[in-house]
């Protein structure tokens, strides 16, 4: 470990959940067998991180561009999703776990949007876990939005550039979430694929090879261990470097 670096819990833990259609195709099965082992690996995320203390755990779920998939495997991915709502939501509000959806849920069918809005509202004032699953989420939309609102709001009345910045904060999805401080991507791709794109400014990464449906405590706990070996400065010098260059 770095001598700047200390052991602390990230506050809030991203991760991108990639590879469940290659650990399907690695055993000759359809990408859908890939998808429902991929729902156990959520399940045991969460426990990973309520265990580790970890007060947000956001989930990137399903994109913007994922409407762009075979209709089955669309299908699928919405009978995992009745199938998730239906059967968790109880136990997360027993554990004390707060749901929250983020991304444009307009989309989905009726059935889900309300077994959305349910869990949120039963799960709303619990504090051991904010976990936040983004369904329909693009980035970029994120953004787009955010600025549509601000322009609308400025035509109405004149604004400072902190209201603007207020406004702009405030009507993201993510405007109740902390700037994540770790993100992980599992199957080894390095990339963020349209995922937080404005929060994660200053966010640590880590990518593992690790396949989603075969993701374990020990792939959490590494990446946990090397943000922990991070040096994170936000942009800062550090105070040792600066006493050195003075």
């Amino acid at each position: 470990m770095s001598s700047h670096a200390t052991p602390h819990i990230p506050q809030h833990v991203a991760i991108i959940m990639d590879g469940n259609g290659r650990w399907a195709k690695a055993r000759n099965l359809p990408r859908t067998a890939g998808h429902q082992r991929g729902i156990e690996s959520v399940k045991r995320a969460i426990e990973f991180a309520a265990e580790a203390q970890v007060k947000y755990l956001t989930l990137f779920g399903f994109s913007t561009e994922n409407w762009n998939r075979p209709q089955d495997e669309i299908s699928e991915l919405m009978r995992l999703l009745r199938m998730y709502l239906k059967s968790e939501t109880a136990s997360l509000h027993k554990n004390e776990i707060r749901l929250r959806v983020i991304g444009d849920r307009k989309k989905f069918d009726r059935d889900i949007i309300d077994m959305i809005n349910n869990a949120e509202n039963l799960t709303k004032n619990n504090q051991k876990l904010n976990l936040t699953i983004a369904l329909n989420y693009g980035g970029r939309q994120d953004i787009l939005n955010a600025v549509h609102k601000t322009v609308e709001a400025s035509q109405q009345k004149q604004l400072s550039n902190d209201d603007i910045n207020k406004i702009f904060e405030q009507s993201l999805w993510t405007h109740e979430l902390p700037d994540p401080d770790l993100l992980i991507r599992t199957s080894g791709e390095q990339r963020i694929s349209n995922f937080l794109i404005w929060s994660c400014a200053y966010t640590e990464y880590v990518f593992t090879d690790t396949l989603w449906p075969d993701f374990s405590q020990e792939d959490f706990t590494n990446a946990v261990h090397t943000y922990q070996n991070r040096d994170r400065r936000f942009g800062a010098i550090d105070p040792s470097d600066q006493e050195a260059m003075s």
